[in-house]
């Protein structure tokens, strides 16, 4: 017989979370470094209104769409641990998946031009290709890993990245608005942040961007790996 929890319609087993990846933008020109935020439309199920940083689920076309350069050893190393089914091809099409969200919900380009026009039969990434703009996922830094807990409904196994705006390749207006996935996106200093509407996590993410930034981002730095072990909510390094 059917468990009371099953027949009320409650969640009787965490969902699988899914890849997912993130970009984080800063701008380093200013006094102090600003980072893109977007605020999500309050009509959303996961994270209706909060500032957050562009970033969503894996495609698959993110595996194959051709890229300028490819990921730092580093980068791609440290992808790799901890990672199911590992392989280069996975950790290349994670920062290839925040470049396209990015794009997707801030119009933001980040790659090389001059070099024509990448192939791609994929409506995911048509933008870049009639923009003539490669991805390239070689000024990505890899910075933290956090799988949402499994208490939510809508769980992502979420990688972040930073790049610096040097590598903004091209903008398109319109992006944003009322009826997108982000209502307004803002330049923020970290300082600023504290006052906006932020998930926990974010404000973690923030804070190792922050020291990040004071290190260098380019450097081989443990990466903090935000997540769930035994009910209770930890950080590791990998």
């Amino acid at each position: 017989m059917p468990d009371a929890e099953i027949l009320a319609g409650v969640r009787t087993r965490p969902v699988a979370p899914r890849d997912a990846a993130s970009l984080i933008l800063v701008d380093r020109s200013g006094r102090k470094p600003r980072v893109l935020m977007g605020k999500r439309h309050p009509g959303h199920v996961f994270m209706p209104g909060f500032m957050v940083f562009p970033g969503g689920r894996v495609e698959a076309a993110d595996r194959s769409m051709r890229v300028y350069g490819s990921l730092a050893a580093h980068t791609e190393r440290n992808l790799l641990v901890r990672m199911a089914r590992p392989s280069p091809g996975k950790a290349r099409a994670l920062a290839l998946c925040a470049i396209r969200e990015t794009f997707e919900e801030t119009g933001i380009l980040i790659g090389e031009r001059g070099l024509g026009a990448p192939t791609t039969s994929s409506v995911h990434w048509r933008a870049f290709a009639e923009r003539e703009v490669y991805p390239a996922p070689e000024p990505l830094s890899f910075v933290a890993r956090a799988i949402t807990p499994s208490r939510f409904p809508r769980r992502f196994d979420t990688r972040f990245f930073v790049a610096d705006v040097s590598h903004i390749a091209g903008r398109t207006e319109g992006v944003t608005g009322p009826d997108s996935e982000f209502v307004e996106t803002r330049w923020l200093t970290v300082e600023e942040t504290k006052q906006e509407n932020l998930a926990d996590i974010t404000r973690m993410i923030l804070a190792e961007v922050e020291r990040r930034l004071k290190l260098g981002l380019e450097k081989d730095l443990p990466v903090p790996f935000f997540h769930e072990w035994r009910g209770t909510w930890r950080c590791d390094e990998i």
